[in-house]
């Protein structure tokens, strides 16, 4: 319904935005990691949105980017998950580190999230499991660039290791390292765990 809002910033009390869109003054919340980009009060700002109708309320929700919009919508698609909870769960982590942890199935830091007990963070990794950033194509472009991290990747995957198994492994690897160097110091990790 309402996709996005660019007007004056006039207010900023945390998680709540006052926008001026031409005589209308929008209330908008928004997650921590968009309200800490924001312009100073006065400036011009562009927002993308979603708008939850509720019984009792309509509640704006604004974000810096489709990234963190797309997310928010994952998240509020989730039994149990709600829009505040959604909110939390983006001001707590980025959306890389939210990815990073569904791929990884990394309960722990969820449930650093306040807000998230330990059956919310299960019940999350498992529906967003192949829905946020847990393809390998992502996992894989998020270790450094420029370097052998997807062929030692690939190697592991085919000495029939899983692909959380050598992501885990693939952290001890230093970026810039070369392939063979790379499988050894990952095979050492994997034999350590």
């Amino acid at each position: 319904m309402i996709g996005r809002i660019a007007g004056t910033l006039i207010e900023k009390n945390p998680p709540q935005l006052l926008v001026d869109c031409q005589g209308v003054g929008y209330e908008v919340d928004v997650p921590m990691s968009t309200f800490y980009n924001l312009p100073h009060l006065g400036e011009k700002v562009v927002l993308l949105t979603h708008l939850a109708i509720r019984e009792d309320a309509h509640v704006l929700f604004g974000f810096g980017t489709a990234e963190e919009r797309s997310t928010f919508k994952q998240l509020i698609k989730i039994s149990g998950v709600g829009a505040r909870t959604a909110l939390s769960i983006l001001s707590g982590m980025s959306v890389a580190d939210l990815a990073q942890a569904i791929t990884l199935q990394e309960a722990g830091s969820l449930t650093r999230v306040p807000g998230i007990g330990k059956k919310t963070a299960e019940r999350l990794l498992l529906e967003l499991k192949g829905k946020l950033g847990a393809d390998l194509g992502n996992a894989t472009a998020a270790l450094a660039a420029g370097d052998h991290s997807a062929d030692i990747l690939n190697a592991l995957q085919a000495l029939g290791y899983s692909d959380k198994e050598a992501l885990l492994a693939m952290k001890s690897v230093p970026a810039g390292s070369g392939v063979s160097d790379g499988i050894k110091l990952a095979l050492k990790a994997l034999s350590k765990g």
